[in-house]
């Protein structure tokens, strides 16, 4: 399960890293009423396709070849590439083919188009994963709390604390490591707990 959970934000925590260093750049409006005014000026090293399919291919050939594991190798490369097409869904054009290459830009703009819409795929796709994994009841109380808490960061007309974020791109950076780190700690603490009629209705 660590290894799942690592794949699905290992591009994120890339990209948290090198805008850390100031090789990749986020900026603000000079006011920030949900994520549309937060803009990921320049990030083709943690957000291309080429990228997203290199680390997916040496992660694979690691399970693969070091680790003699390739079924989990299959499972952590799937993870890896599935956060690039989640965010092709949601963000703003700010996605290269890339590094090197400024246009095309991807991205579909759910967040800014359709805030709310952004908000029910999340929860869709968070509760059908749930139920792939036959997860117990604690566990998608965890994904539905965690999604419910995004939503004034969604939309500008739910108010937040995302107006403290403007003009300070490092706190956004750490607020996002804040939110992955208690994410991942959470729901594979909750993953791991024995199942109590979950999906599906077994226990275990």
């Amino acid at each position: 399960m660590l290894w799942l959970l690592v794949s699905v934000q290992l591009m994120e925590l890339l990209w948290v890293l090198l805008n850390l260093v100031g090789v990749e750049r986020t900026t603000t409006e000079a006011s920030v009423r949900s994520v549309a005014d937060i803009h990921l000026t320049y990030m083709p090293y943690s957000h291309s396709v080429v990228s997203m399919l290199g680390v997916a291919l040496l992660a694979w050939l690691i399970c693969q070849i070091a680790l003699k594991r390739p079924r989990l190798g299959t499972a952590v490369a799937i993870g890896i590439a599935s956060h690039f097409v989640l965010d092709l869904v949601t963000h703003a054009p700010d996605l290269v083919l890339a590094p090197g290459l400024h246009n095309p830009k991807l991205g579909l703009g759910l967040y800014a188009a359709a805030p709310l819409g952004a908000f029910a795929l999340e929860v869709i796709y968070g509760t059908f994963c749930w139920w792939i994994y036959r997860g117990s009841k604690a566990l998608l109380v965890v994904i539905l709390l965690f999604n419910v808490a995004n939503l004034s960061l969604l939309s500008p007309a739910i108010p937040g604390l995302e107006s403290m974020l403007a003009q300070r791109p490092t706190l956004i950076v750490l607020v996002i490591l804040a939110q992955i780190a208690v994410t991942l700690w959470l729901v594979g603490w909750f993953s791991m707990r024995p199942k109590s009629g979950g999906a599906g209705g077994e226990t275990t």
